[in-house]
């Protein structure tokens, strides 16, 4: 296992990016259909370098830094992202956020990396509830969070305004509590 390896799972690799993951971040996050339910515009080589200087030093949970960016690798590639980040530490919450490479989707990939994120985020002693956002519009992420055990607690109907338009946000939480029974599932042989 690389030493910038943070998980594994029975098909992937979850590690923490690098400068030469530059070319595959632009190439999936430049895709229209990618970029349509994030916050930002696709990805030029311009904004993929400044995002990446972003996410470089994120490494960590624990504090003082409280995020975790992580590149999703199946056989050596760089197939998406996954993401968690301390929102309220007082209140012992995390948000996790994903990106997959559509060329790599409907193999379950999303799933297990996903997975191995809160695996990541409540393998932390002191979090206790882990959340996600997403765009309304995003059919593929909302069967995803309900996949890994994450219950819909909102949807704000026009409450964020993205690429010219009002959105909704559906939100999704899992707590401790209710994860540990799903772990040993989560560890199954996909």
């Amino acid at each position: 296992m690389d030493t910038d390896t943070v998980a594994t799972t029975p098909r992937l690799s979850l590690r923490l990016h690098r400068a030469s993951d530059l070319d595959r971040l632009v190439a999936i996050h430049s895709r229209a259909d990618v970029a349509r339910y994030l916050l930002q515009e696709p990805w030029t080589v311009e904004h993929g370098k400044a995002q990446l200087e972003r996410r470089l030093p994120r490494t960590d949970l624990a504090e003082p830094v409280g995020a975790l960016a992580l590149v999703v690798e199946r056989e050596g590639l760089l197939v998406g992202t996954v993401s968690l980040w301390r929102t309220e530490h007082e209140r012992r919450t995390v948000e996790i956020g994903w990106t997959l490479d559509p060329a790599h989707g409907g193999a379950g990939y999303a799933t297990e990396a996903v997975a191995a994120g809160l695996r990541l985020a409540f393998g932390q002693d002191d979090v206790h509830r882990v959340t996600a956002q997403l765009d309304a519009r995003n059919a593929a992420s909302e069967r995803l969070a309900a996949r890994v055990g994450m219950r819909q607690e909102a949807h704000h109907r026009q409450d964020f305004w993205s690429k010219g338009e009002w959105t909704d946000t559906l939100v999704f939480a899992v707590l401790a509590d209710e994860r540990r029974p799903r772990q040993a599932l989560d560890r199954r042989p996909h």
